[in-house]
């Protein structure tokens, strides 16, 4: 029996390609399952197949094997006119916004509704109350040349919830945007999980993107799905290479580490270079403060990022601990003993952090 809490369940999918004699494997046997009032991020770099899989859920791109279910319906054997049906129920909101330029942006939201059965007012009073929930109310009769791009995606946003749909899905939806913009887009894409209950799958390459709204997070690499689980697990204990790049990368612990090499300090400190990886309560510690008091051991900072999410504080520093040896290496088993990462850090193999 299907669990009632899954709205997105893709089993054993495979899409090939085949283009002038050669095949490609854009994806590769992945399976995962989307619940209701996710906010599901997919990362990975150009090439890895997010956008491909991503396709599949609404059939625009057809699996070469595989299931495809979403809301309880077996995509794969719907008719046509099912399927147009169902796909209503997936809205798509794209990196180039997709707009139509001849139309305003009142005329741009009301577009999906044409074929709707809702009387001529029903349809201005619902897109009325989309211009509102996105923040355009002001720029309705506005055409897209006369948006930024920002409020271009926001149009696009309000377009993809016309037809009321369970499940949003953003293909780098906030890729051509600022730093800025983006997470106002992000920000608007969270309101709308909360107000409106919508599931929202989010493909993307940066992970900045992902920890500012996802709970569930998958890695792709070459058209596999290589580690998913919680936000926390991914962000806190990453296990592949990749994952740990892209964490390292947000956190800005990896051009820290190359900061750290260049700049010649640690040539001043003796003892371990050491980096922590700790979680929630442990935060409250003293850590550095206690090892000297416990171990007569100085830890000098050369690096520290703390930030919440999902609720939880996750932190990473970088120490250079000096001592005693015996005494250096029971630091370092105390600090394990928190149930904090610890690991070595040589500089020469920094850029493998």
């Amino acid at each position: 029996m299907a669990d009632q809490n899954e709205i997105i369940k893709l089993k054993d999918i495979d899409v090939t390609f085949h283009n002038e004699g050669k095949t490609i494997e854009a994806v590769k046997d992945i399976s995962l399952t989307v619940d209701r009032g996710d906010i599901f991020g997919i990362i990975g770099y150009s090439g890895a197949g997010k956008s491909t899989l991503v396709r599949v859920i609404n059939l625009l791109q057809r699996p070469t094997a595989g299931e495809v279910v979403v809301n309880g319906q077996n995509m794969l054997a719907l008719s046509s006119k099912e399927l147009r049906q169902a796909r209503k129920n997936i809205g798509m909101i794209f990196q180039h916004f997709n707009l139509m330029n001849s139309l305003t942006v009142y005329g741009n939201i009301d577009f999906p509704l044409r074929d709707s059965k809702l009387s001529k007012s029903e349809r201005k009073e619902k897109v009325d109350h989309l211009l509102d929930l996105v923040g355009l109310t002001d720029r309705a009769q506005n055409y897209p040349s006369q948006l930024s791009g920002g409020q271009k995606q926001r149009v696009g946003i309000a377009r993809a919830l016309a037809n009321d749909p369970e499940v949003l899905i953003s293909d780098e939806a906030t890729s051509a945007l600022d730093p800025k913009t983006t997470k106002e887009i992000l920000d608007l894409l969270g309101r709308l999980n909360e107000k409106l209950g919508i599931t929202v799958v989010i493909i993307t390459h940066e992970m900045d993107a992902i920890k500012q709204i996802c709970n569930r997070v998958a890695v792709m690499e070459d058209g596999r799905l290589i580690e998913e689980g919680s936000l926390l697990t991914i962000f806190g204990k990453p296990q592949q290479k990749l994952t740990k790049d892209f964490v390292d990368t947000s956190t800005q612990v990896k051009s820290a580490l190359e900061e750290i090499k260049t700049s010649g300090i640690v040539n001043d400190l003796s003892g371990r270079l050491i980096q922590l990886k700790f979680t929630g309560d442990v935060t409250n510690e003293p850590i550095v403060v206690g090892l000297y008091k416990r171990f007569n051991v100085s830890a000098s900072i050369l690096f520290s990022n703390i930030e919440r999410l999902s609720g939880t504080t996750i932190g990473i520093m970088v120490l250079a601990l000096s001592g005693d040896d015996s005494k250096v290496q029971e630091a370092v088993d105390y600090l394990n003993g928190l149930d904090i990462s610890v690991k070595e850090i040589e500089l020469n193999e920094s850029e493998e952090a």
